[in-house]
């Protein structure tokens, strides 16, 4: 018997759930165990920052939740799907269709121009090339570079080439989008700039964002904040937080059974 979408306690359907997440890097007979029974759900339309320093497993739990590797132990729903189950060819015609991303860096084809670049998804599930400029169009303009769309990512500052890689994120209108350190190469003034068009984005299309940061400030401007420590899910008024930040912002649902606070090399329990 098939079961309904799985909800949260106010019966809004989750876009994103994880359950007892584990998973461990094997270094010869060496086995370090990078996360620990991770559980948290995002309802669709949220936009909520995944928030740790260098070594607190927030980038590998990043390529768990978009596919990109198997968890040692757990499972992973996206769109009420569970992508650990799926085997590769499925999973990367999944993520084609439901995964959108956001990189540091950009990622952008140099030898395409800004509306190429944008239309790339789409070339891969054969919509017509009038259908994807079209789309391609409407996204530039909503991020604020349609003027753009005919120059080469080098004729860009790296804030235009950000708003392209959001346009591009945004082109196959994924389940999730993940934002990998999205802000880490721009000024502050920039910085800001952009977590203003995603957020708008996010409330114009009700696309559900994951940033990925290690930035407080970044983190501050969202509704929801997941926090990594050691490879461990903690309360986020652990962190100290900005005398100006109100900490009711920072909370999450997390599910029955999943530890709430786990101290620096803890168990978890």
């Amino acid at each position: 018997m098939k079961t309904g979408k799985i909800k949260d306690q106010k019966g809004n359907a989750n876009m994103l759930r994880l359950e007892n997440v584990s998973h461990s890097f094997k270094n010869g007979n060496e086995v370090l165990k990078v996360l620990h029974n991770i559980q948290f759900e995002v309802q669709k339309g949220e936009m909520i920052a995944l928030l740790g320093s260098s070594g607190s497993g927030k980038s590998t739990l990043l390529n768990l939740m978009a596919g990109l590797m198997k968890p040692t132990e757990g499972h992973i729903y996206i769109a009420d799907q569970d992508i650990v189950k799926f085997g590769e060819n499925k999973l990367a015609e999944f993520r084609r269709k439901h995964i959108g991303f956001i990189f540091q860096a950009y990622e952008l084809i140099p030898t395409l121009t800004i509306r190429e670049n944008v239309e790339l998804p789409l070339v891969f599930q054969s919509i017509s090339s009038s259908k994807r400029r079209k789309k391609a169009m409407e996204l530039l303009e909503m991020t604020g570079i349609g003027d753009k769309s005919g120059m080469y990512p080098a004729q860009l500052s790296g804030g235009q080439q950000q708003r392209v890689s959001i346009a591009r994120s945004l082109i196959t209108e994924p389940s999730v989008i993940f934002a990998d350190e999205p802000t880490g190469n721009l000024d502050t003034k920039t910085e800001e700039e952009i977590i203003s068009i995603m957020m708008n984005l996010n409330q114009s299309m009700n696309t559900t964002f994951v940033i990925v940061t290690h930035e407080m400030e970044v983190a501050a401007q969202m509704k929801k904040t997941i926090m990594l420590r050691d490879g461990f899910l903690v309360q986020p008024e652990d962190y100290q937080a900005p005398k100006t930040v109100d900490k009711a912002m920072y909370s999450v649902p997390v599910l029955s059974g999943a530890p709430a606070c786990a101290d620096e090399g803890g168990d978890g329990k």
